[in-house]
């Protein structure tokens, strides 16, 4: 997961001014929210999503995160922006980068910024790592705790600089990601077909 992507760039007037980092303890209500935007995200895009996934630290109970709902749509071209840029701006998604592997949206600035929109490519080494690392945390307390600390470490030296807290995350979320790798090689429960929210939400209610 690199920070930056070949081909990086970020579109004009996306800017948003005086956004500041703030990690919250872990809410139960932040699956509910991704239900309600995955129902809004399939009736816009339709068939154009081939899936759509609850990632980031707000897909797994307990951990700690910024009040931003992740979401990973994988679409099957994503160089044809033409089916998804003029669907997501219709409900109140502005594109704010893209590069070579992975398209970034966000609400407009006069929007609260409480949802995040990630497009890759189906069957993607950007589409895997992200649910891999997802579906590690999610079974591994250790790693939580771990990255929870950094998180919180990065957060209150790095509040107003994203770049930099990114940063400061990286050593140890390219660590766990080879650490995620190893165990998915090793473990039969990994979960890789479409149904695995279904399975991931069942597990958040069940843990809490």
């Amino acid at each position: 997961m690199p920070d930056v992507w070949p081909g990086f760039a970020q579109t004009e007037a996306s800017e948003r001014l005086r956004d500041t980092i703030q990690i919250v303890d872990h809410d139960p209500d932040w699956p509910r929210q991704y239900l309600r935007w995955q129902a809004a995200l399939q009736s816009c895009l339709g068939d154009t999503a081939t899936r759509i996934e609850h990632v980031g630290s707000t897909s797994v109970p307990g951990l700690p995160a910024k009040p931003i709902v992740d979401i990973q749509v994988s679409v099957a071209e994503l160089a044809d922006e033409s089916r998804y840029v003029p669907q997501l701006e219709g409900i109140g998604f502005q594109l704010r980068s893209r590069d070579d592997v992975h398209r970034y949206f966000r609400p407009f600035p006069s929007q609260p910024r409480d949802v995040h929109v990630h497009l890759c490519a189906a069957g993607s080494e950007w589409e895997r790592e992200h649910l891999l690392f997802r579906d590690y945390l999610r079974t591994h307390d250790q790693a939580c705790k771990e990255y929870s600390l950094v998180k919180r470490h990065a957060a209150a030296t790095w509040f107003d600089d994203g770049i930099a807290y990114t940063d400061a995350k990286s050593e140890l979320i390219l660590t766990l990601l080879d650490a995620a790798k190893d165990w998915s090689s090793h473990s039969a429960s990994h979960v890789h077909d479409q149904d695995s929210e279904a399975l991931s939400y069942k597990i958040t209610n069940n843990r809490g």
